[in-house]
């Protein structure tokens, strides 16, 4: 088993291919998943680096917008088209398609700016959590189970997660509602890229962030017959910060009907600082109780 940030990085390590149409095109690797479909986190940050790389270094990602089309498959590679939409005096608007077989599997459209004072405020983080380091690991709660789903989730990703409330991999325990937060850093050995760590933070932000409606209906990842997946996924940097330090994952459902739901987050850095805000809308399907 490859070491997660290695993984990581050799992933979000795109290959210019050399190619040229009207477009920019990049070849990136798909990482392992249990269950053998391409991570949405790791589509969208992998979109993310292939805008940037054509986007001056000044300016940096500030929103993105994108649309999961297809399932991705992880034995497959991935083709990143870049259209230059736009570029402004102070921004520039980037579309990114990912490709398998000739069929989009993600289109997303993100904007750049140049760093720009400005009026600033926040809402502010919770103050009445536990500190991570009280928290159970992953591996603490699911390190015993036979399953490649549970090896997954324990030791292969790069990301430490660990919930605030339990979590809801094998069951939900206490209340039924529609919030949780969740306390999460990559492991050590992320050099000192700015824009390396935003494209990590939205492959992060998608680990958990449909979890408050299965939280609030009492519905585990592990309930025989559950299908959620990814439809799209929204995402605004307000300020800079490093994944791997500890953030806060504050998450919400608003509203879930229709087979979708829908989830909001603000990401926080341990000291309080806005880091993003996101929105995910997700297909939600949960077997009829016998």
């Amino acid at each position: 088993m490859t070491d997660p940030i290695d993984g990581l990085l050799h992933t979000l390590d795109l290959s210019d291919t050399g190619a040229r149409t009207s477009e920019d095109i990049f070849t990136g690797p798909s990482q392992w998943m249990p269950l053998g479909r391409v991570f949405g986190g790791q589509v969208l940050a992998q979109s993310i680096v292939a805008a940037q790389r054509s986007v001056p270094d000044e300016r940096d990602i500030h929103s993105m917008h994108g649309y999961f089309l297809r399932p991705g498959d992880v034995n497959l590679p991935i083709t990143f088209s870049v259209d230059r939409i736009h570029d402004g005096r102070s921004f520039s608007t980037r579309r990114t398609q990912a490709y398998q077989n000739g069929l989009p599997i993600l289109s997303m459209i993100a904007s750049f700016q140049d760093e720009d004072p400005g009026v600033e405020h926040q809402i502010e983080m919770p103050s009445d959590l536990p500190d991570p380091e009280e928290l159970p690991t992953t591996s603490d709660l699911l390190g015993h189970i036979d399953h490649d789903a549970a090896r997954y989730w324990s030791d292969a990703r790069a990301f430490d997660m660990r919930h605030v409330e339990s979590p809801v991999y094998l069951r939900v325990d206490g209340a039924h509602v529609a919030h949780q937060a969740v306390w999460m850093k990559a492991g050590p050995g992320l050099p000192d890229d700015d824009k390396l760590h935003r494209a990590a933070l939205a492959y992060a932000s998608d680990y958990s962030i449909l979890e408050p409606i299965l939280r609030r209906h009492g519905v585990a990842w592990a309930t025989p017959g559950l299908k959620i997946a990814s439809l799209d996924h929204a995402m605004w940097w307000h300020r800079s910060g490093r994944v791997d330090e500890w953030m806060l994952y504050v998450q919400e459902s608003p509203s879930a009907s229709g087979g979708r739901g829908l989830s909001l987050g603000s990401i926080f850095s341990r000291d309080g600082r806005l880091l993003a805000s996101v929105a995910q809308e997700g297909m939600v399907r949960v077997p009829a109780p016998r």
